[in-house]
């Protein structure tokens, strides 16, 4: 027999953490979060979304004095709950040994809780905040390790989660390809009449000026981004906070801006993918862990892949090539210091079937799916997939 309790103590969240290290014992291509990573998601302190109302919990499953399975139940009142026709919580950070009867109960404690707060159905695995972190489900490749602050989990989870009930919101693809590689032939030929336009220009970033970079991105980002009214502009603070984040890897090689009579028109911002370095680190990153991460990265130079974080092009740049611009200047400069071998994207949804041709086009091959999944308390409500973006 198992119970299941909140998370109240110290040595529960100690037990929250460390189930991973049970459930990847034999698996060697995962790397264990930091811990400080996991923990911002629950400290009121560290995650704005508690400043808006919203509220989560987490809890433990114990059998015979030992853990065999874990959840975090959410409602992000900020944003996430009320974007559809019904509100939607979320579940996540869902570990659990290989037993049904654990996983059902650990669904069936988050829906409970979810619905006495009125929430309508619960969508899972999910983050606590932004997208790009802790979100979706593995379902195809099992093999290959995760990327920094993503979800990584066994076959059986998918098993636990269809057998339960959820449905596919959405499918989430991931891409992959060698930096050697060439794009596609009409990108090479897009990115070489740009690169004949003299009012065209391009730069990577230089640390020193990030101040500048900062608002560079802030401007591009607010005209490309910016549609509607409820969205709030960029200001210059928010953007210089990012940068500053990015500082301590960022290298100047895998971040470019495209500029048009020198008003900046575009940005292509990729890091290294630091997973293989935390992968020494497990998961501390106190003094110790510091001194390590800074060995691995600069000294051992154990990171050969890079991590495609994001595009942007103003409107009236788009569709030029400028995506294929940065991409083919990145390449040439990389290749040749033979300093990294591959590059992935974060995923992109299967409802933005523009962003994938994008991304192909890139020469970028689909290497992993994950999965957003949606259970939906009232059976008379219908179900509907996340819809296309046109």
């Amino acid at each position: 027999m198992f119970h299941i309790e909140p998370v109240r103590t110290p040595a529960d969240v100690s037990d929250f953490l460390r189930l991973p290290l049970k459930i990847y014992a034999n698996q060697p291509a995962w790397i264990r979060p930091l811990d400080k990573d996991v923990l911002h998601v629950f400290d009121p302190r560290k995650n704005p979304l508690y400043t808006y109302g919203s509220e989560a919990q987490r809890w433990i499953a114990r059998s015979n004095h030992q853990v065999v399975g874990r959840i975090a139940a959410f409602i992000n009142r900020k944003k996430y709950a009320l974007s559809f026709e019904y509100p939607v919580g979320g579940i996540g950070f869902f570990e659990a040994v290989n037993d049904k009867n654990v996983a059902f109960a650990l669904f069936d404690t988050a829906r409970d809780w979810l619905e006495s707060r009125g929430m309508k159905a619960m969508d899972g695995p999910i983050n606590f905040g932004e997208k790009d972190r802790w979100w979706g489900l593995i379902i195809e490749n099992f093999v290959d390790p995760p990327y920094y602050c993503q979800n990584f989990n066994p076959p059986y989870y998918v098993e636990f989660f269809e057998e339960y009930g959820f449905r596919i919101f959405y499918k989430q693809l991931l891409f992959k390809r060698a930096v050697s590689s060439d794009l596609a032939e009409k990108y090479i030929q897009k990115a070489e009449r740009i690169r004949q336009n003299p009012r065209y220009s391009i730069q990577t970033i230089r640390k020193q000026y990030l101040p500048k970079y900062a608002e560079d991105f802030r401007h591009v980002y607010n005209k490309a981004w910016i549609k509607h009214e409820s969205q709030k502009e960029m200001t210059h603070d928010q953007a210089m906070s990012i940068m500053k984040k990015l500082r301590p890897i960022l290298d100047e090689d895998l971040i470019y801006f495209a500029y048009y009579d020198e008003e900046p028109v575009g940005f292509f911002i990729s890091i290294p993918e630091i997973n293989e370095v935390i992968r020494y680190l497990n998961g501390r990153i106190d003094w110790w862990g510091k001194l390590k991460f800074a060995y691995y990265l600069k000294v051992k130079k154990v990171v050969r892949t890079i991590m495609g974080l994001v595009f942007g092009v103003t409107p009236e740049h788009q569709g030029k090539g400028l995506e294929g611009y940065m991409v083919d200047a990145a390449r040439q400069t990389i290749v040749p210091k033979r300093k990294y071998e591959s590059i992935i994207t974060n995923w992109v949804g299967d409802f933005n079937p523009k962003m994938i041709h994008i991304v192909q086009g890139m020469g970028m091959k689909q290497y992993r799916a994950m999965a957003t999944y949606r259970f939906i308390f009232d059976p008379q409500i219908h179900f509907e997939r996340a819809p296309i973006i046109e």
